[in-house]
């Protein structure tokens, strides 16, 4: 209740002014300091009035690649030669990055615009004259494998469900034979979450679809919300006759205007059809699905901190056990998925696990969707075979730009950290050597690299749907310190080692620039040590994916560090 109504009040006054909140306070009863305790976290909100033209330059992996922070210089000075009432400054990703740079002016997300349109846009900010920047996006069909209906929602499995053809266990079943996991990171059996919740006793369960999509460089749950909300829907209503539940809720980043109305208007049409609400199809069932806008904030993602903000509280995650299958929202189980993950659900229970699973190659199992940017000509989002090589993922997107070849690829986006055009045997795993370093053979080409779940977890990087392409112009110690500034800027700061940590590299990685790569023994040794705290004691997964950016770094491009006897990092 209050996250919402929060949300209302910003969206009418575009601040949160005090007489607002004491009036809510008042009606609703709730202290004005419960109001403030959330109001204060999330970084949508504002206490205090906007500037007349606000304009927020996207500041991270893909878009700094792309010149944001040249251009943030640019539109500042545009601002100051102007007038003074535009306010022009930075914001965390905008899952826009296969457009990068991205903007957010007037609170509308802007892309694709030439320096000299952005300066116009910026200009103009000031009279509010931004709508109608960007064409209607394109949500026709797709051809893509994930939907069995080829863009003409027919919501068959639910009927198959209802008609009693396709049994909660048998859908289990067949989950399990598909081998599908979360396809948001965290990478849990997706049959294991949806028998635990339908095992566990009580009356009131969820559904929860994590739809903040914020990690910089991951877009794909963008495209799936705008083309194929269907499947979604249609996902989390199998969910929730499989394990018994009668309420859900899609959780989605309150940037996503296009995905937020495509949404909506599958979930009226479906409700229109009798596939939500009372008495599913005339059956005695019971579904009731709402969007949840999110208040901002990449920690949000984690799948506890969201039920905290779902909660109305400050979205910090939670110290687990218990897993939300057993206490998730309000201390019910639920079974809490990503967009993704409930899209390809449907296709599985038409068409069975097996199916799905024989989509992989190479000997992986299933399919995926795989966002990419960066050096590369046409970035996006496409849907690959699992067990498909970095360089046929990079043919898709048309190879790099330009006569630039690959310098590194960020696999997850900032949470893979980095790795290089070559790997070399002393730098990889015995279980990864023993695999791909046979015969003899001592390197080998990141674009021969799978990109499959076994495999990243032999290179301890996790397998996210973000695939950033360096290329041979970029300069990665810069690159590594705008990743660890996100991790910085999102900490939520509840735990020590997260919000000291993250502050610390930062520091760590400007000494480094500013020496020009110089490590000394000391300097090499309070990194280990600061990335091994965090790892291994930060609550969330924040904190222990934070130091991948620099720790990477050392590991696989030994040459952009000098052997030096200099003293420690400044403390």
């Amino acid at each position: 209740m209050i996250v919402q109504e929060l949300n209302a009040i910003q969206q009418k006054f575009g601040y949160l002014p005090e007489e607002e909140l004491r009036a809510f306070s008042k009606r609703s009863q709730i202290p004005m300091y419960r109001l403030h305790e959330v109001a204060s976290f999330f970084p949508h909100y504002r206490l205090k009035p906007p500037a007349t033209g606000t304009v927020l330059i996207c500041r991270d992996l893909a878009c700094h690649l792309a010149g944001a922070s040249r251009l943030l210089q640019t539109l500042k000075a545009t601002a100051r030669e102007t007038d003074e009432r535009i306010e022009v400054g930075g914001v965390s990703c905008l899952g826009q990055c296969d457009r990068a740079p991205a903007l957010l002016i007037n609170d509308q997300v802007i892309w694709g615009q030439t320096e000299s349109q952005l300066r116009a846009l910026t200009r103009d900010s000031v009279h509010q004259r931004t709508r109608g920047v960007h064409d209607e996006l394109d949500k026709g069909p797709t051809g893509w494998q994930i939907d069995p209906y080829e863009g003409q929602p027919r919501y068959e499995a639910v009927g198959l469900m209802l008609d009693g053809e396709l049994s909660p266990e048998k859908m289990i079943q067949e989950l399990e034979l598909s081998g599908l996991f979360g396809l948001g990171g965290a990478g849990g059996a997706t049959h294991g979450k949806w028998s635990e919740v339908r095992k566990e006793p009580g009356a009131t369960k969820y559904i929860v679809c994590n739809a903040d999509e914020s990690e910089p460089a991951a877009f794909k749950d963008r495209e799936l919300l705008l083309r194929v909300p269907h499947l979604v829907i249609e996902g989390m209503t199998l969910a929730a006759l499989t394990v018994g539940a009668e309420k859900g809720y899609l959780y989605i980043r309150h940037e996503y205007h296009d995905q937020i109305a495509a949404v909506e208007a599958a979930l009226a049409e479906a409700r229109e059809r009798g596939i939500l609400g009372q008495r599913i199809l005339g059956s005695d069932r019971t579904f009731e699905l709402e969007v949840f806008i999110s208040p901002g904030g990449y920690i949000c993602g984690e799948q506890t901190a969201l039920l905290e903000a779902m909660e109305d509280r400050r979205a910090e995650p939670r110290n687990r056990p218990p897993q939300p299958m057993k206490a998730g929202l309000w201390g019910c189980p639920t079974v809490l998925n990503n967009v993704e993950t409930l899209a390809w659900t449907p296709a599985i229970a038409l068409k069975g696990g097996k199916w799905y699973a024989g989509l992989g190659v190479n000997g992986a199992t299933g399919m995926r969707f795989v966002s990419i940017s960066g050096d590369v000509k046409r970035p996006g989002v496409y849907e690959l075979p699992f067990g498909g090589t970095v360089g046929e993922l990079i043919k898709h997107a048309g190879g790099l730009k330009g006569t630039q070849s690959v310098q590194a690829i960020a696999p997850s986006g900032p949470s893979g950290g980095f790795l290089p055009a070559r790997l070399r045997v002393d730098q990889v795993s015995r279980k990864f050597a023993e695999r791909f370093f046979t015969g003899g053979r001592t390197e080998m080409s990141i674009l021969d690299l799978p990109l499959d779940k076994p495999t990243m977890r032999m290179l301890d990087v996790p397998l996210l749907s973000a695939v950033v392409v360096i290329g041979s112009e970029a300069n990665l110690l810069d690159l590594a310190k705008n990743c660890l500034e996100f991790y910085r800027n999102e900490s939520c700061g509840k735990c020590v080692p997260c919000r000291i940590g993250s502050q610390k590299l930062v520091e760590i990685a400007e000494d480094l620039i500013q020496h020009h790569g110089a490590m000394s023994p000391q300097r090499a040794e309070a990194i280990d040590d600061l990335a091994t705290a965090m790892i291994q004691t930060s609550i969330c997964g924040l904190g222990q994916v934070a130091p991948l950016p620099l720790t990477t770094l050392m590991t696989y491009f030994p040459n952009l560090f000098r052997k030096t006897d200099l003293p420690k990092t400044r403390s």
